[in-house]
């Protein structure tokens, strides 16, 4: 008696296995997309810094106009 080799896809009400090229296929497809995603996040980390960068210089301009403002004299 020979046993059906596709039981398990049957047992899990599977229609028919997935070809491994296909698997393969989309993973590839999978990989591309993570680069793509990650060289975005670089991307976006860097602009988020600049923001930051430039939010803290403009900070500190106005902290520094601020205090000229007062004059606190000679002691």
């Amino acid at each position: 008696m020979k046993q059906n080799p596709y039981s398990f896809f049957e047992k899990w009400d599977c229609d028919e296995p997935i070809p491994m090229d296909d698997i393969y296929k989309r993973l590839s497809e999978l990989e591309i997309k993570v680069k793509n995603l990650e060289k975005e996040n670089i991307g976006l980390t860097n602009a988020l810094y600049e923001i930051e960068n430039s939010l803290d210089a403009r900070i500190d301009n106005l902290a520094n106009k601020s205090l000229n403002k007062f004059d606190l004299g000679d002691k």
